[in-house]
């Protein structure tokens, strides 16, 4: 079994303060001065949605004189800037985003999280409006279809005209994201996927009212709110999985409380809001409370669990002097703690920036669906426009060359061009991946497993390193008793123990079930629990406490002795059981050719005796969080695509920055927002079946794609040669959205890949 070496790579440190005032206000009054000398800003971001609106703002900003730094948090919209102290002024940086086409205010996590709520909420309404429109229109344009030849010019025009009152309100108020998308494009002087979808809703409106105007036999109100409620499924879709995926930093900083208890001059205590301590304030940590702050003890002896922060399963003593780190709990005596840092610039706010650092570097996943559209749209551009030119010179000059054509006029040349624009517009496109990742999401919450990003299947199905976390994840996290002791001893010790917060003396209460705790019991925080009984004086506590006489034990496990004045001390040995499956899950992976490694922040020995077990042969004990941020860039910069897996505090900031992760159901919040699965249920093995639905899923998505591809190949020459009109063309891109609709339910109706 081979220990791992941990590398640093420079995972970055500091965390700027987020703005608190009114977000309208000038940007100069958010410029913080970090501990570098450098001016900081940080900004919250309107209409960034991709890859390339990361590439675009970033680099427009570092392009500035004095810019030093500039990163997006896709997920959260937060843009953070960084710039040589005096180099630049706020208002030039909010005019270059102004320029580049992208809003931005002052950041605040509940504008954010409002903002993306709103959204959904709009996108709810388009789809509303364009569907109730779809069917109502629906209604006259069957009568149409079926009595063409028999109905009169004026009954015609008449559901012509009725179904214009309702298309026209409609879909222009439903196509407002693609407006606004497409508009933000050209004004940055580039082309996106709702160019085209734009230009086909206007010009089929235009020509639909322009043939009701004419009286004319064909009007395609029909087809363009059909092509918009099919492509606002697809957009609300991929809005909903996105939202999913940016509470992971904000839950994280809600870990700090959001008031504590604050010392006095006078000795009295007073309630204060966390972001209001100031460093050198004195604040009252009362037993089970939890730190705010980062801070160093002076008054008062206790225990902490630093599990979060850590992933030491056992409690680590503090006194006079001691570091405590913000997210700790106390266990067992007050503390009185003079603060050594902001809130803002704790232990906990330092794991939240390393969480939004690792968000960023997966919002440049560009996902396939993305991939596809970067071609599609100077190609269907360029053929809408050939189409039309073709039709309206084309004769002239093939009478020049001697053939015998008329000519057709800009109305029909302007038909042709409009239906290679609906035939080909990437609805399908733009449901292949969406439909497959509902299916594919939905049949992994069946087996207890939850999808909380968008390409967090995209990801996964490339995944060929596990890297777990030990305790809580690979373990149940809590210590269970594993040696035999007689009944008698076991009531005497759980007696002393039912006083105590230290979790070993809650898994010896468990198995010695209800009881009366021992009167007048008293716990030394570092050492255990004294008590005089029938009057004989009672220990239960470490060995150098409770049975100093007593030789080492060489199993290196978690325990308590128990004495009982003359007689022979007890050892109770605790260990982290395995979860269940844990063995069956690794042993999994491994036939899959997925390499697996253990990363703990447990002692070195509590790891190796874990990866042992679980059939591991990579380890590594005593890691820091940043060196399992560490670790993972090792395995990207040597082409690995690692899947991180883990449930504590600690384990935030690796789970964000690994190239896929996942948590247990009973990890903290924090570290489930930031996982891309949360897997539901005490065992492991459902993680298995998410990567082999993951990695069909991509497979269906590809198919989708390339029935899409030729889709567009065969139906584009088709309306170009002006073989189909817009209805035509319309209802040929609602079957190819049916089907790959139906494709990706195929995955809904597959056998199951694990038992």
């Amino acid at each position: 079994m081979a220990s791992i070496a941990l590398t640093d790579p420079g995972c970055p440190s500091g965390l700027a303060p987020a703005a608190e005032a009114d977000a309208r206000a000038d940007p100069a009054a958010f410029v913080r001065r970090d501990i570098q000398g450098r001016d900081t800003l940080e900004l919250l971001v309107h209409g960034a949605k991709c890859a390339g609106c990361i590439a675009k703002i970033e680099g427009g900003l570092l392009a500035l004189p004095g810019m030093a730094d500039a990163r997006l948090n896709l997920s959260t919209g937060r843009l953070r800037i960084a710039w040589a102290a005096g180099a630049l002024q706020a208002r030039v940086i909010a005019d270059t985003l102004a320029r580049l086409g992208y809003g931005a205010t002052a950041f605040d996590p509940e504008t954010a999280g409002r903002e993306g709520d709103e959204e959904g909420r709009r996108l709810l309404r388009y789809l509303a409006v364009a569907g109730f429109a779809a069917m109502n229109i629906m209604m006259f344009s069957v009568p149409i279809w079926s009595g063409a030849g028999e109905m009169g010019e004026g009954t015609r025009a008449l559901l012509h005209w009725v179904s214009a009152l309702l298309a026209i309100p409609a879909s222009l108020y439903a196509a407002q994201p693609f407006f606004r998308s497409a508009w933000r494009a050209l004004s940055a002087r580039h082309a996106n996927m709702d160019v085209p979808i734009s230009l086909a809703v206007l010009l089929t409106l235009g020509i639909s009212v322009s043939e009701t105007l004419q009286q004319g036999q064909h009007a395609y109100f029909d087809g363009v709110t059909m092509l918009l409620f099919f492509l606002l499924i697809g957009r609300y879709l991929d809005h909903r999985l996105r939202q999913q995926a940016r509470t992971a930093a904000r839950d994280l900083l809600a870990l700090q409380a959001a008031t504590a208890s604050r010392l006095g001059a006078d000795g009295k205590l007073s309630a204060v809001a966390a972001r209001d301590i100031a460093v050198g304030d004195r604040l009252w940590l009362a037993a089970g409370d939890r730190a705010v702050a980062d801070g160093i003890v002076e008054d008062g002896v206790s225990e902490l669990d630093c599990s979060m922060l850590t992933g030491e399963t056992l409690p680590q003593a503090v006194g006079p002097g001691a570091a405590i780190k913000a997210g700790a709990i106390n266990l067992t005596q007050r503390l009185i703690v003079r603060v050594s840092a902001r809130v803002q610039d704790s232990a906990v706010a330092e794991l939240a920036r390393l969480i939004e650092l690792g968000e960023q570097g997966r919002a440049r996943f560009v996902r396939l669906a993305d991939k596809a559209a970067a071609l599609y749209v100077p190609v269907v551009h360029s053929l809408a426009a050939l189409t039309f030119l073709g039709w309206m010179f084309g004769p002239a000059l093939l009478r020049g060359l001697g053939f015998e054509i008329a000519d057709i006029g800009a109305r029909e040349s302007l038909l042709n061009a409009v239906a290679v624009l609906i035939i080909t517009c990437p609805c399908a496109l733009g449901l292949a991946a969406p439909a497959v990742q509902v299916v594919a999401t939905g049949r992994l919450f069946k087996r207890g497993v939850l999808v909380r990003s968008g390409d967090a299947l995209e990801r996964l199905a490339e995944v060929d390193v596990v890297v777990f976390d030990k305790t809580g994840t690979l373990t149940l996290g809590r210590p269970r008793l594993t040696s035999l002791v007689d009944a008698e001893a076991l009531q005497a010790a759980a007696a002393l123990a039912r006083v105590s917060r230290h979790p070993l003396s809650r898994a010896l209460v468990e198995v010695a079930g209800p009881g009366l705790p021992a009167k007048d019991a008293r716990e030394i925080p570092g050492d255990g629990i004294e008590a005089i009984v029938d009057g004989v004086t009672q220990r239960l506590g470490r060995r150098t406490f409770a049975a100093p006489q007593a030789p080492e034990a060489k199993d290196g496990a978690p325990e308590l002795w128990f004495s009982r004045g003359n007689a022979p001390p007890r050892r109770f040995a605790f260990a982290d059981a395995l979860r269940a499956d844990a063995s069956e899950t690794v042993a999994a992976l491994k036939r899959r050719g997925i390499a697996v490694e253990l990363i703990s922040g447990d002692r070195p020995v509590a790891a190796e005796q874990a990866a042992r077990a679980a059939g591991i042969d990579r380890w590594a004990g005593g890691v820091a969080p940043d060196d399992k941020c560490a670790r993972l860039a090792t395995l990207k910069a040597q082409g690995n695509k690692p899947l991180m897996v883990g449930d504590g505090l600690n384990d935030a900031a690796a789970l964000a920055a690994a190239h896929a992760s996942a948590s247990p159901g009973t990890a903290l919040e924090a570290s489930q927002a930031a996982s891309d699965l949360v897997i539901q249920g005490p065992g492991l093995l459902a993680l298995v079946e998410a990567i082999d639905v993951a990695k069909a899923a991509r497979q269906r998505a590809l198919e989708n794609l390339r029935f899409s591809a030729l889709y567009n190949i065969i139906a584009a020459p088709t309306a170009a040669l002006g073989l189909l009109t817009p209805l035509i063309a319309a209802l040929a891109m609602s079957g190819s959205s049916l089907i790959v609709t139906l494709n990706a339910l195929r995955l809904q109706w597959s056998r199951s890949w694990t038992s």
